[in-house]
């Protein structure tokens, strides 16, 4: 096809859409950002960067300012509640794999803002209060209705506007899935949770039989994630909080902030139809145990912005196609895979301890589950 002139229009600001406009900006690339939200959202949500993003930032140029504001993060436990350490991997033994074999930790509230400085300064454009409502596509382009009033044309349309998306509910795009029994309850607390339980890592995965959690570190609070049931009040769950956390560790928690949301498992039945491609929460959804949801929306916010700019640049549009339908395996096979295998894990970790053991003695053993793990073998084929 001829070259198509025009903004590719991006729906939503968070770090998937963010990520996708600058990508195609670095190409060269007139884009658009519409947003419904007056700026940049501030709440803590996604923390958690694994090496393959690291890389793809590294390429647009924004992973230095994310590792001055973020935590390296080199090794994560799997802990007993009250039994201490069961393992301790260390993603050093990735180093072979990867120049970045660490996690990070920062909050996606302080990486958007890095996101939006430098595509502005590469050309592109960021529209607050601009939700898409409609979306009218055609054979040589899109238009959206905003709801700050006005219609916006654009070649091509990512829609990135998160697991309420208005893009791909008005083209009428199943998101097919299921829904966990429990909710999620995230505290985040400046209390300093490695002078209450010494030795601990950034990242820890805690088994209980009664009340598995999550610990995480970020560069200003401890998270800590609970899995609550359903059928009670918020109210009642968010008073009990401070019961929970003293259950963690014997002391008065200072808590900055703490919410309720229910957890799905959904993937889109398709990440591209006509001029409108679907990426991030948009595209699908997963639990956050193993902190790869944010990660993969990176992913394909960089492989499709990367295709598409080669169709915009007179490539076959079935490389496009190619990229999208891999995503999509990739969001059910993998992604849905082994996040919903980590939440049966906590739930009943009979047996896994054991495995968790062995891993953590044998190198070799360890660097198979943390290709896995850290998203690396969700890329590329690895010996």
């Amino acid at each position: 096809m001829a070259p198509v002139l025009g903004p590719v229009l991006v729906a939503g600001a968070g770090p998937v859409g963010l990520t996708a406009a600058l990508a195609l900006a670095r190409r060269g690339v007139p884009v658009t950002v519409l947003e419904a939200e007056p700026g940049l959202a501030a709440e803590s949500r996604a923390s958690t960067f694994h090496p393959p993003s690291l890389e793809m930032l590294d390429g647009l140029g924004v992973l230095d300012p994310l590792l001055e504001r973020g935590l390296v993060s080199r090794t994560f436990q799997y802990r007993e509640r009250r039994g201490g350490v069961v393992a301790e991997l260390d993603l050093a033994v990735l180093a072979g794999d990867t120049p970045y074999p660490f996690r990070v930790q920062c909050e996606q509230g302080k990486f958007t803002p890095i996101l939006r400085d430098h595509l502005v300064a590469a050309g592109g454009e960021v529209r607050f209060g601009a939700a898409v409502r409609t979306v009218l596509p055609g054979p040589d382009g899109v238009e959206v209705a905003t709801s700050a009033g006005d219609r916006v044309r654009g070649a091509w349309l990512i829609g990135a506007d998160g697991a309420g998306s208005a893009v791909r509910q008005d083209l009428g795009i199943d998101f097919e899935g299921m829904t966990y029994p429990e909710r999620f309850l995230v505290a985040s607390t400046r209390t300093a949770v490695e002078d209450l339980l010494p030795g601990i890592a950034a990242v820890n995965y805690v088994f209980d039989p009664g009340e598995w959690l999550v610990l995480l570190r970020t560069p200003d609070h401890w998270r800590v994630l609970f899995p609550t049931p359903e059928g009670t009040p918020d109210a009642e769950e968010l008073a009990r909080l401070p019961e929970r956390l003293r259950g963690v560790a014997d002391a008065a928690w200072d808590v900055a902030h703490a919410s309720l949301y229910r957890v799905h498992q959904r993937v889109a039945e398709t990440f591209r139809t006509g001029r409108v491609l679907l990426a991030g929460d948009a595209a699908h959804v997963n639990n956050p145990l193993g902190g790869m949801g944010m990660n993969s929306g990176i992913h394909d916010a960089v492989l499709l912005a990367g295709a598409l700019a080669d169709v915009l640049a007179g490539g076959p549009e079935a490389a496009l196609d190619a990229v999208s339908a891999a995503r999509r395996d990739v969001a059910r096979s993998f992604v849905g895979r082994l996040t919903h295998a980590n939440w049966e894990r906590m739930r009943d970790p009979a047996g896994y301890r054991d495995e968790l053991r062995r891993l953590a003695g044998d190198p070799a053993e360890a660097r198979r589950y943390l290709l896995r793990t850290s998203m690396i073998a969700s890329l590329r084929d690895v010996a």
